[in-house]
Formats: C-alpha cells, sequence, structure tokens
C-alpha cells in the first residue's frame, strides 16, 4: 500500500523557518519524484516544489524561490522541505505527492497534509 506521511507543521511567527517532512513507503522510492503541494482555505491547491527521481533536479514556484529548499533522502525514503523566511501568505495545508515526473497531472498518490500556520 503506498503511504506518504507529512509531518514538521505547526504554528510559526513571521520570519521563522519549519522543515516539513515526507515518509513515503509501499512503493520504489527512488523512482519517483515528489512533489510538495499546498492548499489554503477558499483557495486552490498549488504547487509548491517539486524533486525528480532521476537526477535530484528541483523546481519551485516563484512565491517561495529563494526562501524554500526541496530536499530528498532515499535511504530513509524521505523528501523535506526546509522553509525559511516564513510569511503569514505561507499559510495552508501542505500535502506531499508521489508522481513519475514533476508534471501536477501526474502525481497519483497523496499524503493527509500537515497544517503550517505562519502569525504576522
Amino acid at each position: 500500500e503506498v503511504q506518504l506521511v507529512e509531518s514538521g507543521g505547526g504554528l510559526v511567527q513571521a520570519g521563522g523557518s519549519l522543515r516539513l517532512s515526507c515518509a513515503a513507503s509501499g512503493f520504489t522510492f527512488d523512482d519517483y519524484a515528489i512533489g510538495w503541494f499546498r492548499q489554503a482555505p477558499g483557495k486552490e491547491r498549488e504547487g509548491v516544489s517539486c524533486i525528480s527521481s532521476s537526477d535530484g533536479s528541483t523546481y519551485y514556484a516563484d512565491s517561495v524561490k529563494g526562501r524554500f529548499t526541496i530536499s530528498r533522502d532515499n535511504a530513509k525514503n524521505t523528501v523535506y522541505l526546509q522553509m525559511n523566511s516564513l510569511k503569514p501568505e505561507d499559510t495552508a495545508v501542505y500535502y506531499c505527492a508521489a508522481g513519475p515526473f514533476c508534471i501536477r497531472e501526474r502525481f497519483g498518490s497523496w499524503g493527509q497534509g500537515t497544517q503550517v500556520t505562519v502569525s504576522s
């Protein structure tokens, strides 16, 4: 059974940092790209970042470039999202997802999400 479990969310003041983790099981982790998405109340889910399976290429939404860093540890079947200089507009539920490529429509497995709240 494919499972993706997010952790590391919480409440932080603006300017602070959090590190999210996405622990995967039930599939060959090395073969899959992992993406992070977020959804704020009343808004559509948006892509935040992605790391490929092949060469570890990384992609970021313009809104988080320079502040967020995605990385993966294939030995631990885990992907991390280091979030620095957090802003109130980063408040959302953050989800990780697995797919063959960093293409939104190809993500077929999703975690349950972790809440990130940034206070001003």
